[in-house]
């Protein structure tokens, strides 16, 4: 019983953990995103997702960009005992000069 509740607790520490990062370039942020809210990690983040080009879609620039993993993301990364840990990423475009 109490490896249970250890377990427990243990595991609604981690998902209820969240990590979050924002990189941040200075520019005026638009409300042009371009966002992945899947994309593909493996073994905690260790292999990274591939490459977003916005350059497409940002013609001016990038003003920020957001990685974190959301309840959903964690979950399935916990289900899969870290193999794959799926991230959101947001890329906010730079406001046109």
């Amino acid at each position: 019983m109490h490896r249970t509740r250890t377990a427990t607790v243990a595991l609604a520490l981690i998902l209820a953990g969240c990590y979050h990062a924002t990189i941040e370039t200075g520019s005026t942020p638009s409300t042009v995103t371009v966002e992945d809210k899947w994309a593909d990690s493996w073994i905690y983040g260790l292999v990274p997702p591939d490459t977003i080009n916005p350059m497409q879609r940002c013609t001016s620039g990038i003003a920020r960009v957001e990685t974190k993993l959301s309840f959903l993301n964690q979950l399935v990364g916990a289900l899969t005992l870290g193999i794959y840990t799926p991230m959101s990423i947001q890329v906010t475009c730079a406001e046109i000069r």
